[in-house]
């Protein structure tokens, strides 16, 4: 297997713009050192830079521990991460499943290091409700190539070609010799992915290297590399609004249809869309600040949009599709 060097940005700068005019705030890695915040949250890579973006945009309203709501802390970087003021100094979780499962690890503790998990994925596990994935916005996933690739010529296949290249039955295309990647195991692209394709974990082909930081194009180095990529990632990426890592990648068609519009926003009609999800204890959404941070609240016929669900610019503006009614919803239950 042809594993190669897969090195994330440990950093992401202050975000340029936002798009159609609107300046962003300023969108850190994490939050700064000896800063903490009502709420904390950890997981996906997908995700990761549109939550840098909603810690910023959204503030506390009684500034207390801090002026801003969300602590969002990203899914690669230092081996840990100190999430509050007194103790809570936890392994990073890289990846949506290692967020969630970091998440539920912490239910049991008298003081709460983590009141979500960001992920890119539903729930695997819908044998209790003990977890709540709440939807804010939509994705989709395509697959990278390089541009200078082969590959690249008009690239559009087939969700039956995919299924064969990660089972490696199909070990060439257009007289490319193909070398298929994957994220690294716990990432909700992964899975995502797979289950889009008809893969499972135990199929996927010796030919695979499953080692990829997902959504990082400068990990195609070679001519026959192909991975699945998220299209708002690659959007946000290539209009500089968060460091660009997608080196010299195309997405393809999938099943003749393209990840982006004409004018290069998300296609929500995309074969391979999803929603993204901030996840939190079920037994947590009564708890004010949670409430109104994710969850959209309809009394009377009047509904309260949570806060998250408010910021559709600065959804939008990180590559995302805004999801109207549908976010901030709590129907979607799970374990894990």
């Amino acid at each position: 297997m042809n594993v190669k060097s897969r090195v994330r940005l440990g950093a992401v700068a202050g975000v340029a713009a936002l798009g159609v005019g609107l300046l962003a705030p300023v969108a850190s890695a994490d939050p700064a050192t000896g800063e903490y915040r009502q709420l904390a949250g950890v997981g996906s890579d997908t995700t990761q830079d549109v939550g840098n973006g909603l810690g910023s945009a959204i503030t506390d309203p009684d500034g207390t521990p801090d002026n801003q709501l969300i602590a969002s802390y990203n899914a690669t970087g230092t081996a840990t991460i100190k999430t509050r003021a007194a103790g809570c100094t936890i392994n990073r979780p890289n990846g949506s499943s290692a967020g969630i499962d970091a998440l539920r690890a912490d239910i049991p503790n008298a003081v709460r290091c983590l009141d979500f998990a960001r992920s890119s994925r539903g729930p695997a596990d819908t044998t209790t409700n003990k977890l709540t994935w709440i939807p804010f916005a939509k994705d989709a996933v395509s697959v990278a190539v390089r541009s200078d690739s082969g590959l690249n010529n008009n690239l559009n296949l087939t969700t039956a070609e995919l299924h064969d290249i990660y089972t490696c039955v199909k070990t060439t295309h257009n007289s490319v010799a193909l070398t298929p990647l994957l994220p690294q195991s716990g990432s909700g692209t992964r899975t995502f992915f797979l289950e889009k394709i008809g893969v499972t974990e135990a199929q996927v082909g010796a030919c695979v290297d499953g080692t990829v930081q997902e959504h990082d194009g400068t990990a195609l180095n070679s001519a026959g590399d192909i991975a699945p990529y998220s299209v708002a990632q690659y959007i946000a990426q290539t209009g500089r609004v968060v460091p660009d890592r997608h080196g010299v990648t195309v997405l393809g068609r999938v099943n003749g249809v393209a990840p982006r519009n004409a004018n290069g926003s998300l296609n929500t009609a995309f074969p391979y869309a999803r929603d993204v999800y901030h996840v939190v204890e079920t037994a947590r959404l009564s708890d004010a600040t949670i409430r109104s941070a994710f969850v959209n609240v309809t009394t009377g016929g009047t509904t309260t949009v949570s806060q998250v669900c408010a910021q559709t610019a600065v959804i939008s503006a990180y590559g995302f599709g805004t999801l109207g009614a549908a976010c901030g919803t709590t129907a979607l239950t799970g374990e894990r």
